[in-house]
């Protein structure tokens, strides 16, 4: 029997958390939204009948999406098939609102942009104002480790430090006896520079020969396959 120690991520989760930590702040665009509802929207709701949890600052998502590696593009760009309660989400909400919505955009995992996959997609809507309305949740979590594996990506001085970091397991596991008969301070400081020059030319070559980049640059990219 497989045991998940470490449970998976709830995007949905995540945003509610970065949305808490600034609420005062939350609360006042809120006010905001409330008078610019539907000012420059392709949609038209009845605020009094939204659930206020599910509304979320473009800023909310673009700071998750960068500490996840995740995309938000419009449902267009998304390859993978829309499941039946996504229909029903918006089926319902047309109906409480009377109205029909449209504009949807998709925040998932860049791979779902690209191959058919299951990891975590949300589906939004805007509200107008940079605000968007979290309509449904489907798929599965994201990995457990996904923040702190994609933490490198999130601008080149956290990949150096990576490859610094990683540079020096690799030095410390590594016997100076292979390169000098006299091992020293200096022998070891010469060996980690080594180490670290041919990590770093190996990240950055395919780095740039996948077209990778970093995870400001890609979070609203719909050109960048990274």
């Amino acid at each position: 029997m497989k045991v998940n120690l470490l449970p998976r991520t709830n995007i949905e989760e995540s945003l509610n958390r970065l949305k808490t930590k600034n609420i005062d702040q939350h609360e006042k665009e809120l006010k905001n939204l409330i008078n610019h509802l539907n000012i420059n929207s392709f949609n038209s709701f009845d605020f009094e009948k939204l659930d206020s949890n599910k509304i979320y600052s473009i800023n909310t998502i673009k700071s998750v999406c960068i500490d996840y590696r995740l995309r938000f593009l419009d449902i267009k760009y998304f390859k993978n098939k829309l499941p039946n309660e996504v229909f029903q989400k918006i089926k319902s909400l047309e109906k409480t609102h009377n109205t029909n919505i449209g504009d949807f955009k998709i925040m998932a995992p860049s791979a779902l942009f690209r191959l058919e996959k299951t990891d975590d997609p949300l589906l939004f809507v805007p509200l107008g104002n940079n605000y968007y309305y979290l309509v449904h949740k489907w798929g599965n979590d994201l990995h457990p480790f996904r923040k702190l594996i994609m933490w490198p990506f999130k601008n080149i001085w956290n990949l150096l430090f990576t490859i610094l970091l990683f540079s020096f397991l690799v030095t410390e596991i590594t016997p100076l006896t292979l390169f000098t008969k006299t091992p020293n301070t200096s022998s070891y400081w010469m060996l980690l520079f080594f180490m670290f020059k041919a990590i770093a030319s190996v990240v950055l070559y395919f780095g740039f020969a996948l077209g990778k980049n970093f995870n400001p640059a890609i979070w609203n990219n719909k050109y960048n396959k990274s």
